[in-house]
């Protein structure tokens, strides 16, 4: 097992933890309805994915 020489000091190892974050996520427009569905799925609301019937959707 590998140990380190010398103690990682609380700077450097918030430095190396800065990229771990969340991102929004993107939100478009459904064209059918014009509910926010998420980018690249079937709309919830209608059952619609560009343009298309994609599921059926019971009333």
């Amino acid at each position: 097992m590998a140990h380190p020489k010398h103690k990682v000091s609380s700077t450097r190892r918030d430095k190396r933890r800065t990229h771990y974050k969340a991102t929004v996520p993107t939100v478009a427009t459904c064209s059918n309805c014009g509910s926010p569905v998420l980018y690249h799925r079937v709309c919830p609301e209608c059952g619609f994915y560009r343009g298309k019937l994609a599921i059926e959707k019971a009333e």
